[in-house]
């Protein structure tokens, strides 16, 4: 049987509705937690969150700025904020915020930014953040996480309550599969392996997990057994996983929806030639902006399809043939 097969795309929901669903529910269990918005609580799903805690939701209106400094003041003041806008509208727009009235003094805010990557889809190159992952990844003690479906962003959106320290949580707009267990224990910066395998490593994080199953099937079915890990987060790094899995396939394949430049792909060939250099390929966008289309009609225009995973392992998997055995 192929591995792959155990997961479906027949039940698909939006990641940003499992944010909306998780900090409800969390919400519901820690009085503490309050969350804020730059005039986007409908794009976020807050509507369950409003209705229930209307005391605990601040509008800040189009003013991003404001919003993450008073997000670091309400944690100053022991609450666990929540901030909620687009992807683009949470890093780029607001960076120097973030960096000094966060990041610097340590605060307990939880950035959750919707409507990233390419899958955003009509809005266009303006919207679609395809930078943020380095962005976040670079700021001291700061946790980044990208899950991978609804199930998953509302385990992680939970999850990050617990956790003592800025977070960035980073999901997407649209409909997508949804196939993970939905009584999941969300584990921050521990990997998730999807599938065993003993010929490739594949490792996939957000909305491109889903592809990188997709291309496994047509892998197994071709012969090679793929070794599938979730990197859900990708801020502290699940290293020993990750090696464990290289020393045993010796080859690796990433797959991302942001730039190749300071994402998932880098960070992973900066570990293997520190730990373990092994052959390497990364399937993420390169080096160029987006534009208007329907989510799947970009992934493949811009290299980030199920065949272009398959393709990067092909080219992996000759390359680790090549390679002269270790004496």
């Amino acid at each position: 049987m192929n591995p792959f097969e155990q997961f479906s795309d027949r039940d698909q929901q939006e990641t940003r509705a499992g944010f909306g669903d998780g900090v409800y529910e969390v919400a519901s269990q820690n009085d503490q937690v309050v969350v804020l918005t730059a005039d986007l609580g409908g794009s976020l799903k807050l509507g369950k969150f409003i209705k229930a805690f209307p005391h605990r939701f601040f509008q800040c209106g189009v003013a991003e700025a404001n919003m993450m400094g008073i997000a670091a003041g309400l944690a100053t003041a022991g609450k666990i904020p929540y901030t909620t806008t687009f992807a683009n509208f949470s890093t780029g727009r607001v960076y120097d915020q973030i960096r000094q009235s966060i990041a610097y003094s340590h605060k307990n805010v939880k950035i959750c930014a919707s409507h990233a990557g390419l899958t955003l889809g009509e809005d266009g190159a303006t919207h679609q953040m395809l930078e943020d992952l380095g962005l976040m990844r670079m700021l001291p003690g700061m946790t980044v996480i990208s899950p991978c479906d609804y199930n998953q962003t509302k385990a992680a959106t939970i999850a990050i309550a617990a956790h003592q320290g800025p977070c960035y949580l980073r999901f997407g707009r649209p409909k997508w599969p949804n196939f993970t267990p939905a009584d999941q224990r969300f584990e921050i910066g521990k990997a998730q392996v999807l599938v065993s395998g003993t010929d490739l490593t594949l490792l996939a994080t957000g909305h491109m997990v889903w592809q990188a199953i997709l291309a496994g099937r047509q892998l197994h079915d071709s012969g090679v057994s793929v070794e599938l890990i979730n990197i859900h987060t990708l801020k502290p790094l699940d290293e020993a996983t990750i090696l464990a899995s290289v020393r045993k396939t010796g080859c690796v394949v990433t797959a991302e929806e942001h730039q190749k430049y300071g994402g998932l792909g880098e960070r992973i060939a900066a570990l293997l030639a520190q730990q373990h250099p092994a052959p390497l390929r990364m399937v993420a966008v390169n080096d160029t902006f987006g534009e208007s289309g329907k989510p799947a009609e970009l992934l493949k225009k811009y290299g980030l399809h199920s065949s272009d995973i398959v393709q990067a392992a092909g080219e992996v998997l000759a390359a680790a043939s090549r390679k002269a055995p270790v004496s």
